[in-house]
């Protein structure tokens, strides 16, 4: 009866998570859907990977959408071996983003149901944890892969917990083998690696616990080897993902370093600092987790066009010189945010609430949680930290395994926010539940905690302009006190309102628990209370970020490339700044649309209006020189650094003759224009001289000066390659493109005699084969970052195809993963079940 009954709370619990999450996001009831940025950029770089797919029903893992070329592992590609991914999008079958709000909470109510096995508890916490600000920006902003893995942070952490703490083997087993598999099949490795940095601390705790003689050391080492069982039965469900986005890493920013300069050290592996650290936390920044607009929030605060006004205003009254505007332009950053970082689309805010309850929980709850959230908790913020902790961001840089791979060390506070919310919960459950807790340790702990967070809020209050300042150094080295005074107070402003709301929830929360310990209050009625106040707090304040401007008509949101305008879209569009872009690009996408139509063979556009490396408008018509990816293949990369950072006006044309630029859209976005160009070097060409040189440093030097039509440059490493090899001259050699698909292109080529062929194709080394008249033979790189191949004299038919061996390889253990994880799982159930029909008692749990 209480196991039915209980079932029929956590049935109650889900329906009511369905329901917060269709209610924050209402316009989806009227066939409106997200408009997200990054999102946009997706659906133009993944064009012609997704008309490959349409056309054929076959997968594409090679795209020239972007960049000259490059892999489609993070470009949305599918993976046939990938079955989990099934089961992930069997999850999140809801509109976004009610998927995602869903899953959040559904995700941590499992956690909560395990770690205090209360509904009402879990359900608190879950609203804790789902509603964390930082989840609603980054849905905003379109990162659904970040989101997609951390929705699984929590339902992971409680399979790990069934095992380590509850002794339930066979589930935790299960439940931790298939929320691995879902976290990596949500393709967001960054995250995942936060996660585990955090669960390295539940380890060792775990570990120290068994020295102890708190918990058996047989337990310990069986759990851990069930765990780590889990975790590579989850990992190898996802083989062919994983194999070919390690094989693919090595060659990208993330990779090895090329080049020698002053940013870079050949050999070298993963980005430089400055890129890695450039989105790092400031220390009191930190404190927004607290108080959200601490440091203004985002740098797009709604309050920030006022404010814009004003200031214009200011300057047309006091400034009378061109000088003094100018110094005024260096001194300007962004109105709403005044924090360390570039720049911020809002704050990780946590909830007043739920940081003053991680406060008590660290002095209510159980110790084997207590140490190491606390010790997790603190190497996470220190990490935030970046730049502004050089020592320890340093040290983690040069020695620990892959944490040079990931860049912007703010979002590791995706940790905080997954473990306050549980020490919070975990914490008020002792509080309420526990008789070991004495009421006299409640009441010290309660006036400690309530009264330093209370008296920190009014210090903050009245002293915080000295203390916080409101202004970053550059503002008040070149900004006038007219206009210095008025960003000082208006930001104040900002920050007060949210200080005194901080101060007002923390207070309820506080006086809530003191009327419990009086016996004045319901524990029911008060965990109502905290959760409706943390839940009005939450809410707001994300709605300031995802909100109903955030949705548009379903035809901008999946053709966001418009080429014609209306009245009607005008009317649609106006107001709304995600959709204002689409307006202003018109002219530009029919540009590319009328280039595209009128010549459909295989070739580039260099657009220079809307930011060649930062679009994606061309790739979704054509062939692109840019594009939009934080994954860049390393060569390409420098290649864009070396050149196109400066535009020298002989160089860059160089190049883009290499890249086959055929067509340059040039001018405005109101009146674009395209420009042929005629001395673009084509699909392939013969070349008459082979330039060697010692180091990669000349070889990229070398293409921007050299006539690539006529001389390679290739690396000296590469001239073992010519033993027994011949190139000759001859004026009357041809070779030609007669079939393009992304990931197989075939040519005919003529000549007297033996030529070096160079494909203005990308050179990437694993997975791309040729064959000269079908028969596989060798190729080489050229000119840093082009392939090539050598041409024995006569008629022949080249042909390339990139058939990467990892995809197949990662193929079949990825299906043998997942076909033991159901074979274990089922012989679990199985045993359990035969157990209980038994009658034999379980093993009991701590």
């Amino acid at each position: 009866m209480a196991k039915n009954k209980n079932l029929i709370y956590i049935a109650i619990a889900l329906v009511a998570f369905i329901v917060l999450a269709f209610l924050y996001s209402t316009p989806v009831f009227t066939g409106k859907q997200l408009f997200q940025h990054d999102i946009v950029q997706y659906r133009g770089g993944a064009k012609e990977l997704i008309d490959y797919r349409a056309d054929t029903g076959k997968e594409t893992y090679w795209s020239d959408s972007m960049f000259g070329g490059m892999p489609t592992y993070q470009m949305g590609s599918r993976f046939t071996g990938d079955l989990i991914k099934n089961i992930d999008s069997a999850l999140n079958f809801f509109p976004r983003p009610v998927n995602y709000i869903f899953m959040l909470f559904a995700g941590f109510f499992l956690l909560g149901m395990v770690a205090v096995r209360n509904w009402k508890y879990a359900l608190l916490g879950a609203t804790f944890f789902g509603l964390s600000t930082y989840f609603y920006i980054a849905i905003a902003a379109g990162h659904n892969g970040k989101i997609n893995t951390i929705e699984y942070f929590a339902p992971l952490l409680a399979g790990i917990l069934l095992v380590y703490i509850r002794k339930q083997y066979i589930w935790g087993f299960i439940v931790t083998t298939l929320f691995m598999g879902l976290q990596i099949a949500a393709n967001h490795p960054q995250m995942t690696y936060y996660l585990f940095l955090a669960l390295g601390f539940l380890f060792l705790s775990e570990l120290i616990r068994a020295i102890q003689k708190k918990t058996p050391m047989k337990h310990f080492l069986i759990s851990s080897g069930i765990i780590a069982a889990s975790c590579i039965i989850g990992v190898g469900m996802n083989s062919q993902r994983i194999m070919a986005n390690s094989e693919y890493i090595k060659e990208t920013v993330r990779g090895k370093q090329i080049l020698t300069n002053d940013s870079h050290t050949g050999g070298n592996s993963g980005m430089d600092k400055e890129s890695m650290l450039m989105w790092s936390y400031g220390k009191l920044e930190t404190l927004n987790l607290f108080i959200p607009r601490l440091m203004g929030g985002g740098s797009q605060e709604p309050e920030g066009k006022e404010m814009m006004n004003r200031v214009q205003e200011l300057v047309q009254e006091n400034v009378g010189s061109q000088a003094e505007m100018d110094r005024i332009s260096k001194g300007f950053g962004n109105l709403t945010y005044w924090g360390d970082q570039p720049g911020t689309s809002g704050p990780a805010y946590q909830g007043a609430i739920v940081c003053f309850l991680a406060l008590l929980g660290f002095f209510f709850a159980w110790k084997k949680y207590r140490y190491w959230i606390l010790g997790a908790t603190i190497l996470t913020i220190f990490l935030a930290w970046g730049s502004n902790f050089m020592a320890l961001s340093d040290f983690f840089i040069d020695f620990v395994p892959f944490y040079n791979k990931f860049r912007a060390p703010s979002s590791i506070l995706v940790v905080v926010e997954l473990l306050f919310p549980l020490i919070a919960m975990i914490g008020l459950y002792r509080f309420f539940k526990d008789n070991e807790l004495t009421e006299e340790y409640k009441k010290k702990i309660l006036l400690y905690v309530g009264g330093g967070t209370l008296g920190f809020v009014l210090i903050l209050l009245l002293f915080g302009k000295s203390l916080l300042g409101f202004h970053t150094e550059n503002e008040k080295t070149y900004l006038p006190p007219f206009l210095l005074d008025y960003l000082t107070e208006e930001r104040f402003k900002l920050f007060r309102i949210d200080a005194i709301k901080a101060f007002i929830y923390v207070s309820i929360a506080a006086g809530v628990l003191f009327m419990v310990l009086k016996q004045k209050l319901n524990q029911n009625i008060a965990l109502i209370i905290i959760g409706i106040v943390s839940l009005f707090d939450l809410w707001t304040v994300n709605k300031r970020y995802l909100n109903d401007d955030n949705y548009v008509d379903k035809i901008f949101a999946e053709n966001p490339f418009q080429t014609e305008s209306s009245d009607l879209m005008a009317e649609k569009v106006q107001g709304n700044p995600n959709l204002e872009p689409i307006l202003a690009n018109v002219n530009v996408n029919k540009t590319l649309e009328t280039i595209a139509e009128k010549d459909k063979t295989h070739y580039r556009i260099f657009n220079n209006i809307l930011g060649t490396f930062s679009e994606t408008n061309t790739s979704y018509f054509k062939s692109s020189i840019g594009g939009y990816h934080a994954v860049k293949l390393r060569r390409y990369d420098d290649v864009i650094n070396e050149y196109f950072q400066i535009m020298d006006s002989v160089k860059v044309p160089n190049i883009l003759n290499l890249l086959n630029a055929k067509y340059l859209v040039l001018g405005g976005p109101e009146q674009p224009q395209a420009i042929a160009n005629p001395k673009a070097n084509g699909n392939a060409w013969f070349v008459s001289d082979l330039k060697f040189v010692e180091s990669p440093n000349q070889e990229i030097k070398s293409i921007g000066v050299i006539d690539s039509k006529k001389t390679a440059v290739i690396a000296s490493s590469d001239k073992k390659y010519f033993d027994g090899k011949t190139v000759q001259p001859d004026a009357t050699a041809f070779i030609n493109l007669t079939k393009y698909q992304p990931n197989e292109l075939e040519f005919k080529s003529q000549s007297k005699t033996p030529q070096l062929a160079v494909f203005s194709e990308i050179y990437y080394p694993h997975g791309w084969k040729f064959f000269i008249d079908e028969k596989e033979v060798p190729y080489i790189k050229a000119d840093y970052l082009l392939r090539a191949v050598h041409v024995p004299a006569g008629n022949h038919d080249i042909r390339m195809v990139f058939e990467p061996e990892v995809i197949e390889k990662g193929k079949w253990i990825s299906l043998i993963c997942f076909g033991l994880f159901i074979l274990l799982s089922g012989a679990g159930i199985y045993f359990v079940y035969r157990k209980r029909g038994k009658g034999e008692v379980p093993i009991k749990e701590e």
